[in-house]
């Protein structure tokens, strides 16, 4: 996620409801361990209509000094709320017109991270929701991008991380990272590679197995050389992606995983595999871009 020497900034986008900082949290908190900066982001939108007919609508200007006021106590209660939380960490505030997808991709540029909240909102409250800005971003980061559910979940008392393999390059770049945050928080780390049965003969399903299990031994031998402390495991899983990793993360500090991988991660971009993820995950999701780094 980052390199000796960087200082790009943990980047958070910053919810307008301030009973909901575990996002917040979340990002404070690494940008502590990485010792890094944070800078808290809000994007003030478009103002709506929400006048009924017989009201005088505002000028746009009255409209757009009512946004800025507001987005201001948003970001000064943020920073506050960092604050008492980390106080060694340097905080910067954003306050940004525009579409917050748009606004959280261009911060993705010269980011760590990008850390943004969701809320596990039923499906039809979804469309309009903290995902629907959640997939859009990872679609076109330029950084790892890492989802924080609302309420906080309950981690084992040994912590660890669960991070999902397919033998990609991109799902190498997930590796690096659950790593890389196992470490940070002296977790231990499970890597699972999911294979989804189909419709081979015995045969073929146990030739097909073992060659995930070679990807598997492969792509984590040289990582776990270089972080000995982590304590691994790594595991063939049979089912669906979606439900595997999952149910591996109920638990979990966080779950991380590539974008579009092969066999049973294709199109976990912008994908059904992508969207279960981090509907049904209650844990913290980081995602990892081909773009990252």
């Amino acid at each position: 996620m980052s390199r000796p020497g960087d200082r790009r900034p943990v980047v958070a986008g910053v919810d307008p409801d301030p009973s909901l900082r575990m996002a917040l949290a979340w990002a404070a908190d690494e940008a502590a361990r990485r010792r890094l900066p944070l800078r808290v982001v809000h994007a003030e939108g478009v103002p709506t209509r929400g006048y009924r007919r017989r009201e005088v609508p505002p000028s746009w200007e009255e409209w757009n000094e009512a946004l800025h006021k507001a987005g201001e106590q948003v970001l000064d209660e943020a920073v506050d709320f960092v604050a008492a939380r980390q106080p060694g960490v340097t905080v910067d505030a954003l306050l940004a017109e525009g579409d917050p997808v748009w606004v959280l991709r261009e911060q993705s540029r010269d980011a760590t991270a990008v850390v943004v909240g969701s809320r596990h909102l039923s499906r039809a409250q979804e469309a309009f929701g903290s995902v629907s800005v959640a997939l859009p971003v990872m679609a076109r980061a330029h950084c790892p991008v890492v989802v924080v559910p609302e309420p906080e979940h309950i981690t084992q008392e040994h912590a660890y991380y669960v991070v999902g393999v397919d033998g990609s390059e991109r799902s190498a770049a997930a590796v690096d990272l659950a790593f890389e945050e196992a470490a940070l928080r002296g977790a231990g780390l499970r890597a699972l590679y999911v294979w989804e049965p189909g419709h081979l003969r015995i045969g073929d399903e146990h030739q097909s197995q073992q060659e995930c299990r070679r990807l598997l031994s492969e792509i984590v031998a040289g990582r776990h050389e270089r972080w000995p402390e982590v304590d691994l495991r790594h595991e063939l899983v049979v089912g669906h992606p979606v439900q595997a990793l999952t149910e591996a993360s109920a638990h979990a500090l966080g779950l991380v995983v590539g974008t579009r991988g092969h066999g049973g991660f294709t199109g976990m971009l912008l994908g059904s595999v992508s969207q279960g993820v981090l509907q049904h995950a209650r844990c913290p999701v980081l995602v990892v871009p081909a773009t990252s780094g």
